[in-house]
């Protein structure tokens, strides 16, 4: 009995089939490629996304050992595309890394107020949002908008690409800006406020709900047996952290992957002055009656660029040792701190400013540094980022002393090591990289009733590997570079500002 995962991210969809116990049976990515067709805009085609998603599932499902008896679908949030009444993509996919919206995002702010609409929402007003932009498409491209039957996340659409209503799992529906995370329907007042009607979004129901079942000729399609169960999973953090084993209060995750997201649970969500004050999210977890708060930050995506742009020699030396890059590039590196500042904000700063014009700095290059020091240096950063957010994080929700880990920067020992010395807390791993995929698995397999519930699905299917503890010496010998770093953000505030 196999349970198909699909997460579809930012840039590629991953689609993995477990068995009961969690062992992965087979797995397939794809990627597509998002395009600036201006400045601040980031777009993506649709059917070359739904390709992604349809090969995945199909290399997943022919792979696999065992017949896929049902199927999940998680994604990233903000993107959105509109759709006309038949389910057609009437224009690309406005990703959540555009920042067109900046303006509007200020129109929101002033209409209702930064903190009322937290108080609403559990999100910080910011133009990465759908709320933004689609005044933006009401301002600017005003055809396209009233021709839009609806506007839908990247999950929706793939639902609509089955043949399926575009059902919207709560914690996917809370990253419009327009959800009321307490009443858990769209926000009336968001929406009167936008002269937006509330049938023109997806409808909002529960993460592991059915929605439907695959038709003959899309099952054939997707090389699954007709029948087959959909069932909504939610957005790609709190999946995550379903992943990862987080269902009970007070649990901490941390997803390593573009973004960095530091993920606390609770049965309630946090909506306080601190919350506020460190710009943090609180919305719907993918876990029925419980919510997670958030703080994040880019990471994945500087060391992304770094090696594309300068480590060509690197990437050319590790394919011939048959090594990963940043395997390689690991092993290559100096012993103790580098004594650069990295910061990552190549698309602006997240938590706790959330600054569209924040930019990433190397400072402190001198002539002895080397292409991996400034990688080690990047790592380092990193680390310093998660001390900040973790911080921010426990001030709002609870001291916290351990962390579980996923994503593809979780398989660095390097990193772990440095973010468990300066973040002073324990980095835990566990037996599966994939914990989007498996969290929507276990969604999954609850709503077909392969587990009795989510409690006995963790207990079946999660497993911690190995707990990184903090290292007393490491932290005291980055004492003076973490000073350094905290104090490299505020004073680069004038060339923000010009």
């Amino acid at each position: 009995m196999g349970l198909l995962g699909v997460d579809i991210g930012s840039s590629r969809c991953k689609a993995v089939v477990f068995d009961g116990s969690g062992r992965a049976l087979a797995e397939a990515v794809e990627n597509y490629t998002p395009y600036l067709p201006a400045l601040s805009r980031v777009e993506a085609d649709p059917e070359a996304l739904w390709s992604a998603v349809a090969s995945a599932i199909r290399r997943a499902a022919s792979q696999s050992e065992e017949r896929v008896f049902a199927m999940g679908l998680s994604s990233h949030g903000e993107s959105f595309l509109p759709v006309d009444g038949g389910g057609r993509a009437l224009a690309p996919v406005i990703m959540n890394t555009d920042n067109r919206a900046t303006e509007e995002a200020r129109w929101w702010q002033d209409l209702l107020g930064r903190e009322h609409i937290f108080q609403m929402t559990g999100l910080i007003v910011h133009p990465m949002y759908p709320m933004a932009k689609l005044r933006w498409l009401r301002l600017h491209e005003p055809d396209l908008f009233s021709a839009a039957a609806r506007f839908v996340s990247v999950s929706d659409y793939a639902l609509l690409k089955l043949g399926l209503e575009p059902c919207i799992p709560y914690s996917l529906a809370c990253r419009f800006m327009a959800f009321d995370v307490r009443a858990l329907r769209w926000s009336e007042e968001i929406l009167e406020a936008a002269a937006l009607s509330p049938d023109r979004l997806p409808t909002p129901v529960p993460s592991g709900t059915v929605v439907g079942r695959l038709s003959r000729s899309v099952a054939a399609e997707l090389g699954l047996d007709p029948g087959v169960p959909v069932v909504v999973g939610g957005h790609d953090q709190p999946c995550g952290a379903l992943g990862v084993g987080a269902i009970a209060p007070g649990m901490v995750t941390d997803s390593l992957g573009t973004y960095e997201c530091l993920v606390a649970v609770a049965d309630q969500p946090c909506l306080d002055v601190s919350a506020f004050a460190a710009s943090l999210n609180s919305y719907c977890h993918a876990v029925p009656d419980s919510y997670i708060t958030i703080a994040y930050f880019p990471a994945g995506l500087m060391l992304k660029w770094f090696c594309d742009s300068f480590c060509q020699a690197e990437a050319d030396a590790a394919k011939a040792e048959g090594i990963g890059l940043f395997e390689y590039i690991e092993s290559t590196v100096r012993e103790g701190p580098t004594g650069l500042c990295v910061t990552p904000h190549l698309i602006g700063s997240a938590n706790p400013h959330f600054d569209p014009r924040a930019t990433g700095a190397i400072v402190g290059i001198t002539q002895n540094t080397k292409r991996s020091d400034i990688y080690k240096g990047i790592l380092e950063g990193l680390a310093c980022e998660l001390a900040i957010v973790a911080e921010l994080l426990a001030s709002a929700v609870g001291p916290f002393d351990t962390i579980r880990c996923s994503g593809g920067g979780a398989r660095s020992r390097l990193g772990l090591q440095l973010r468990a010395a300066i973040a002073g807390r324990r980095m835990q791993t566990l037996d599966t990289p994939e914990a989007v995929c498996l969290g929507v698995a276990l969604l999954t397999g609850v709503a077909a009733g392969a587990y009795g519930s989510l409690d006995q699905a963790v207990t079946q299917a999660v497993r911690v590997t190995e707990t990184v503890a903090p290292d007393a010496a490491l932290a005291a010998a980055y004492r003076r570079q973490v000073q350094q770093y905290r104090r490299l953000y505020p004073a680069l505030a004038p060339l923000r500002e010009a």
